[in-house]
């Protein structure tokens, strides 16, 4: 007689029901798997406004316009806000030798601007260490002196590198009530740099403009706020050397006044120092006096304020004298 088949081992044990597929096991953990991710991506979700929530609460408030009573100077930042300087690093008007004419011509625009009249934008440019920054600084505290608060005007400096943040800082001040100077030191530009066409839509050609509460100085080293080879570069690489070198230049004509700095003379530098060791009440036999700051303006390669302050440093350290006005 024929044997009956054997039954393997996988035929063993109850058959699943008919019409019940065998794999209805399987589906708890493919649902699992389902929800890892929309659970990981709420998880990075809830992390990035916990730390959104920290960062707004560590950054500091804009300052409103009506907080500018706080302080006479403050420093733009670009991220939008001011901050308020208790004291401005300065040197009295009358210490500054040898630039009388550029003296009278800046205190005279500051003062007509400060009484509400037309004034003109304002390029210190020349020589370094000879007084631009600290002109433009010691304007600003002559003419606040004996003005009551509501009337004084606000010294704000920007620097260099936030130049292209300008246009916001003029939105911010078009609608306070007080009037500000604008105050940008060691203004230059880099061949390739692109920002200074922010500053010549504040300054002049813009479809706002620049708001009458304002007026801009700025100092530099070089005239036309370029270095001499960048332009004679682009004037001999350029397909229209005029037109490239019209568009660099045109930034310091929008300045309606230049001041020019020049090296002082012998006798210019020998006056400030002068004035400064008779301000500070620093007593040296004058003899004595001349030939050691010639001396000093020897060793340092030129004479100008800046190098006749450090001279009088030195003396005021090695004599002993505290430098705080008599």
């Amino acid at each position: 007689m024929p044997k009956k088949p054997s039954k393997s081992p996988a035929d063993k044990g109850p058959r699943p029901p008919a019409g019940k597929p065998a794999r209805v096991a399987a589906k708890r953990p493919t649902a699992a798997v389902k929800a890892a991710p929309d659970l990981s991506q709420e998880r990075l979700v809830r992390a990035l406004e916990t730390i959104a929530a920290h960062l707004a609460a560590q950054g500091s408030p804009a300052i409103e316009p009506e907080s500018f009573e706080r302080a006479d100077a403050y420093v733009w930042h670009p991220d939008g806000r001011l901050s308020a300087v208790p004291r401005v690093s300065r040197v009295e008007l009358f210490l500054l030798k040898g630039v009388d004419r550029m003296r009278d011509i800046l205190m005279e625009n500051t003062e007509r601007f400060a009484a509400g009249l037309p004034a003109n934008n304002a390029l210190l440019w020349g020589a370094r260490g000879m007084g631009k920054s600290s002109l433009v600084k010691a304007a600003h505290a002559s003419i606040n002196a004996g003005r009551k608060p509501a009337y004084r005007l606000k010294l704000i400096e920007i620097h260099r590198e936030d130049i292209e943040s300008l246009p916001a800082l003029m939105e911010k001040l078009r609608d306070a009530s007080f009037r500000f100077i604008v105050f940008i030191d060691d203004l230059s530009f880099d061949g390739n740099d692109a920002s200074y066409k922010s500053l010549k839509a504040v300054l002049e050609g813009g479809i706002e403009g620049r708001p009458e509460n304002v007026i801009l100085y700025a100092t530099s080293n070089r005239r036309h706020l370029l270095a001499r080879d960048m332009i004679e570069n682009e004037r001999s690489t350029a397909i229209n050397p005029g037109e490239a070198v019209e568009e660099k230049v045109s930034l310091s004509d929008r300045f309606g006044l230049w001041l020019g700095f020049h090296r002082c003379s012998q006798d210019e530098y020998l006056a400030m120092v002068r004035g400064y060791c008779s301000h500070f009440d620093i007593k040296i036999d004058d003899e004595a006096l001349e030939r050691e700051a010639l001396e000093w303006s020897t060793t340092r390669g030129s004479r100008s304020g800046r190098v006749a302050w450090q001279f009088v440093q030195e003396l005021a350290g090695r004599l002993g004298v505290k430098l705080t006005a008599q």
